[in-house]
């Protein structure tokens, strides 16, 4: 590797130092160079385990090996998400029966369902829920909310566990809108955390449509638990188009891909 290569490789690591993630079109830009050279400075500096390369660019290590907690969630690619959850939103209709998961892109959602008329949302999401009752205090939202009960986990702002499953058998309902960690054609989508990933099993079961909601930084990415094949979902909502190279599994499953604007 030449000095200029080395240079730029301490470059791409300040970058992802900062921001969490690089993507590849902004450092052939950064660097005029060829997304093949991006691809090979990526490469040897995730053979250093110093990043973990994702589709479309690369992300740091502590975001691939551990969940990063709600407050932190929240405030990571808050732009794209918000054009995610008001996609998803668009899919629900006047009458529906709705859960809506924990995760911080889920969750962007909820602005845009003040006008729908008789819904009702059941969620285990701490913040979720207190955003619901703060629009239905202020005459915004009218429609039932159901908790769902069980074993708090304060770092994550989310109610997990036996409980919580046991809580959702108890429903059937429309949609389910569900936030991943990550989602690819051989492991379908995954979770970080195990209790976490068998309440978003049960939240499917529960469901006539299971809708996942991802930003783009989760192609390709295996994470340690399994929720479900990709071809048992429904919808995937994303601000990105899905990789060329998975259209024929996703058209095999009639799993609708839905790109927010």
């Amino acid at each position: 590797m030449s000095l200029v290569g080395e240079e730029r490789k301490r470059e791409i690591l300040d970058i992802i130092n900062d921001a969490g993630k690089v993507q590849t079109n902004d450092l052939v830009k950064r660097f005029g160079v060829s997304s093949e050279t991006i691809r090979r400075y990526l490469e040897e500096l995730e053979s250093e385990n110093r990043l973990k390369r994702v589709y479309g660019g690369a992300v740091k290590m502590t975001l691939v090996f551990e969940e990063l907690s709600h407050l932190k969630r929240e405030v990571l690619r808050v732009d794209e998400k918000k054009r995610i959850g008001r996609a998803a939103a668009a899919l629900v209709e006047d009458f529906d029966v709705i859960v809506i998961d924990d995760g911080s892109t889920t969750l962007q959602m909820i602005p845009y369902l003040l006008y729908k008329k008789n819904l009702t949302i059941i969620t285990n999401s701490i913040s979720g829920l207190n955003m619901i009752l703060d629009y239905q205090n202020k005459e915004m939202f009218s429609g039932d909310v159901f908790f769902i009960g069980g074993k708090i986990d304060s770092r994550h702002y989310r109610i997990s566990g036996s409980l919580a499953e046991k809580f959702m058998d108890n429903f059937y309902v429309n949609k389910a809108f569900l936030s991943i960690d990550g989602i690819s054609l051989e492991q379908g989508i995954t979770n970080f955390d195990a209790n976490r990933a068998l309440l978003v099993q049960k939240m499917m079961q529960k469901s006539e449509q299971s809708i996942v909601l991802t930003d783009s930084t989760k192609f390709g990415v295996n994470r340690m638990y399994k929720i479900a094949d990709l071809g048992t979902v429904h919808t995937v909502v994303s601000e990105e188009a899905s990789p060329e190279h998975w259209a024929e599994i996703l058209e095999k499953h009639q799993v609708n891909w839905i790109v927010a604007e």
